[in-house]
């Protein structure tokens, strides 16, 4: 399985020539290059994780491609056929299988509301928390996608939570609230944490790509 990052929090996972497409949001350029795109996870219901101009496109490019996200996207995005999925539940996505974690974002302010939230594990192989510390228990994790930076962030919760996911390899997304110099010190610690089990963390610029 070959997974793509773009800008920010969005992800393409390619497999046996058929795309998943995990948050597409605000600050994500459009993805003009994807292909065979069969389904869209949005985790939650943020902007900077969704948006209608991305999913028309790949609605226009791709019609009748489902779309999963939590009860809090139904709402959100009311204008778009979203099948609800909530933590336990699993779905068979010809090639992908897809099992949902978590439930809740994690808090930002106690003056901001608390919002639906559902990470995402796919093919028991790769694990993307949307903006929650959500552990996927009892699996055995072979390459994250950890968020970096956030409103919500602080980055010894966020190596905390690396550390106990433990992966095999890992890579730093939600990252374009940081600056350069920021990203990389943030990388540093993600790296330190994956190491300490044995992991390895894989720099990934949008663009590029890592096998999972």
């Amino acid at each position: 399985m070959r997974v793509t990052k773009f800008e920010h929090a969005a992800l393409s996972l390619e497999k046996s020539g058929k795309t998943l497409i995990i948050d597409p949001g605000s600050f994500t350029l459009p993805l003009e290059t994807v292909q065979n795109v069969v389904g869209v996870v949005l985790t939650h219901e943020h902007p900077d994780h969704w948006t209608p101009a991305h999913l028309d496109r790949l609605l226009a490019s791709f019609p009748g491609i489902p779309i999963y996200g939590p009860e809090g996207v139904a709402r959100a995005a009311a204008a778009y056929d979203i099948i609800v999925v909530r933590p336990g539940d699993t779905v068979s996505l010809d090639p992908f299988h897809l099992e949902f974690f978590g439930g809740t974002h994690s808090v930002i302010h106690e003056s901001i509301p608390v919002v639906d939230n559902v990470g995402v594990l796919v093919d028991d192989a790769f694990y993307y928390p949307g903006d929650s510390y959500a552990v996927p228990k009892g699996a055995k994790v072979q390459l994250l996608a950890a968020p970096l930076g956030a409103p919500w962030l602080k980055i010894g919760e966020a190596m905390d939570f690396v550390l106990a996911v433990a992966p095999r390899q890992a890579f730093g997304t939600h990252d374009m609230t940081l600056s350069v110099s920021g990203r990389d010190m943030h990388r540093a610690r993600l790296q330190w944490a994956v190491e300490q089990h044995g992991g390895e963390f894989v720099a990934l610029d949008a663009g590029e790509s890592i096998d999972a």
